[in-house]
C-alpha cells in the first residue's frame, strides 16, 4: 500500500554504477505481461464475451497510442454486470512469468525488497502479491454492487505517474537510495519508473519501451534480471 510518503517527490536522476546485489535495493515490476504472462483485463474480457474487443484497446494502449486512463475506463466499462466470482476463474488460469519466482527468492535473499504496481486490478494483484511474497503492491481498484461489477473503477487510476511514485515512495521507505533502484515493465506507462530507476529494464516490451529503457531482455525469463545486477 502507499502512504503519504507518495507526495511531492520529484522525479530522480539515477545516478552512478547499475544496483549490486552486496547491498539492499528495491526492484519493482508491472504485473499483467510482466511478472505474470497474462493480461487480466483480457481474460475478463473473455468471461465478458468482449475480449477481442478489450485486446485491441489494451495493445494499443500498451503501445502508447492510447491515454492509458481513458483506455483503462473504456475496456472496465464493457466489464458491467460479471459477477465478482469472475476473479476466481480468472486467477486460476494465470502463470507466474518463468523465473518470477526464482526472481524474487533470490532478491530477497540479498536483502532487497519486491513491489508490484499495476494498471490492473487488487482483486487479482492481492492474491499474485500473496503466492509469490511481494513485500509492496498497488493496482486499482472495480467497484462492485450486489456482487456484480459496475463497469467502474474505485479511486484513482494506477497511471505512469503513480507508477513512477510508488517506486520513489517505496525507496524512500526504506531508504534505498535510487541508484539501489531496479524497475522492470512492458509497456508505455512504465517509462517513467524504468527512467527513474538506478536500472531501467524493459522486458519482452512495446518498442517505445525498449527505447526508453536501460537494458531490453527479449525472452521471457524474469532471471535474467539477475546478470544484469552488480555482485
Amino acid at each position: 500500500m502507499l502512504d503519504e510518503t507518495l507526495q511531492d517527490l520529484d522525479t530522480p536522476t539515477p545516478e552512478g554504477d547499475v544496483p549490486t546485489l552486496a547491498e539492499p535495493g528495491l526492484l519493482v515490476m508491472d504485473v499483467d505481461s510482466t511478472l505474470i504472462d497474462e493480461e487480466v483485463i483480457d481474460q475478463l474480457g473473455e468471461a465478458a464475451g468482449c475480449g477481442a474487443e478489450i485486446a485491441a484497446v489494451t495493445e494499443r494502449a500498451m503501445r502508447g497510442e492510447l491515454e492509458f486512463c481513458e483506455a483503462l475506463r473504456a475496456r472496465v466499462a464493457l466489464l458491467r454486470g460479471l459477477p465478482v466470482s469472475v476473479f476466481d476463474t480468472v486467477y486460476e488460469s494465470l502463470h507466474f512469468t518463468r523465473g518470477a519466482l526464482e526472481l524474487i527468492d533470490e532478491l530477497h535473499a540479498h536483502g532487497w525488497k519486491v513491489g508490484v504496481v499495476s494498471g490492473g486490478f487488487h482483486e487479482v494483484v492481492d492474491r499474485l502479491a500473496d503466492e509469490a511474497h511481494i513485500d509492496y503492491w498497488l493496482a486499482n481498484r472495480l467497484e462492485v454492487a450486489d456482487g456484480l461489477l459496475t463497469g467502474q473503477v474505485v479511486g484513482d487510476i494506477v497511471c505512469k505517474t503513480v507508477k513512477l511514485h510508488a517506486l520513489q515512495a517505496w525507496a524512500k521507505r526504506d531508504g534505498v537510495p535510487m541508484g539501489q533502484t531496479v524497475a522492470v515493465g512492458d509497456g508505455a506507462n512504465d517509462i517513467p519508473m524504468i527512467q527513474a530507476a538506478g536500472l531501467g529494464i524493459a522486458f519482452c516490451a512495446k518498442p517505445k519501451t525498449q527505447l526508453a529503457a536501460h537494458h531490453a531482455i527479449n525472452e521471457r525469463d524474469l532471471t535474467q534480471v539477475l546478470p544484469l545486477l552488480r555482485p
